[in-house]
């Protein structure tokens, strides 16, 4: 980020971001992970944090049904989250990047019948992975 300040609030939310970045979160996650560190970060600077890391592509937010507000995702190392489909597992939390060639049959399909355009980015497949099925 261009005009970006280090401060050390800044780097702690970051590398909770990165330290979680195969899990969604909410900001609420963030807050309590923060502060069971001992951090005393204000709500708000962990907000204006997340909007800043979403307009520049770092983060990817979305809605779930099942959550009462906004979820995100760290993005940095998946420059292109936002153009394709998520998986997550409903146990341990964790997300997996989709191609979006597997479901383009689908895609075509609920155009068709439905008029229906998937939008890949804000796309979440519930499912269980595979260790929590053992």
């Amino acid at each position: 980020m261009k005009g970006e300040y280090k401060t050390k609030a800044r780097n702690m939310i970051v590398d909770y971001l990165k330290a979680n970045a195969d899990k969604r979160f909410t900001a609420g996650d963030i807050v309590k992970a923060l502060s069971e560190r001992g951090a005393t970060i204000d709500r708000s600077t962990i907000y204006r944090n997340i909007d800043r890391l979403c307009e520049d592509g770092k983060l990817v937010r979305y809605k779930e049904n099942d959550v009462n507000g906004a979820c995100f995702q760290y993005s940095e190392g998946h420059g292109s989250c936002h153009q394709h489909m998520h998986a997550q597992c409903a146990n341990c939390g964790k997300i997996y990047h989709l191609d979006n060639e597997i479901f383009a049959g689908a895609e075509e399909k609920l155009k068709e019948e439905y008029g229906l355009e998937i939008d890949f980015g804000k796309t979440v497949i519930i499912g269980k992975c595979e260790d929590c099925n053992k």
